[in-house]
């Protein structure tokens, strides 16, 4: 069964996102395979006819691995020893595109230090939140089993690593 791309003009994207989804379905029952490889998903639909997508400007590919260098920078502290991350993103908007622009912790304002960290935890607790209702949703497929329970304070987690990382400078 090939499935078709049910592309509108209004709501285009979320039409396509919504077709690659039950693909991907479709995939599962055309294979029995309940761990997808998306590689192999994206070859069997390119083989039933699904159209390819454009391939990306160089220049929009090499801006991401600069973002991907950027965020991957790591340096420590010379009052903690600490390792910190270098680079901070602040996402901005500018009509319906969202575009990021990187700073350097060591020259960057408090407000826009602080814009960045807010940034991130909000991305956080958007993770924290989808993987509760994740949670929520198999514990009530599951009722006879022990309910998967997490969780959501990081801060005792944050201190035992925080911590352990002091041991291990200790041993060193």
């Amino acid at each position: 069964m090939l499935l078709r791309l049910k592309i509108v003009e209004e709501g285009k994207e979320m039409s396509k996102t919504k077709d690659m989804q039950r693909f991907i379905r479709h995939n599962r029952d055309e294979t029995g395979e309940t761990e997808v490889d998306m590689k192999k998903v994206a070859k069997f639909a390119a083989k039933m006819g699904w159209k390819l997508p454009i391939p990306k400007d160089p220049i929009d590919i090499l801006a991401k691995e600069f973002s991907r260098a950027a965020r991957d920078e790591i340096e420590y502290s010379k009052k903690t020893g600490r390792p910190y991350r270098v680079n901070h993103a602040i996402s901005n908007k500018q009509g319906n595109e969202t575009f990021f622009v990187w700073v350097d912790i060591n020259d960057a304002s408090r407000g826009i230090m602080h814009k960045s960290l807010n940034q991130r935890r909000e991305q956080m607790v958007g993770d924290g939140l989808q993987l509760t209702y994740d949670a929520d949703h198999w514990n009530s497929l599951h009722p006879d089993e022990e309910k998967i329970q997490l969780e959501m304070d990081l801060g005792f987690d944050i201190d035992l690593r925080k911590h352990a990382a002091d041991a291990d400078d200790e041993a060193a």
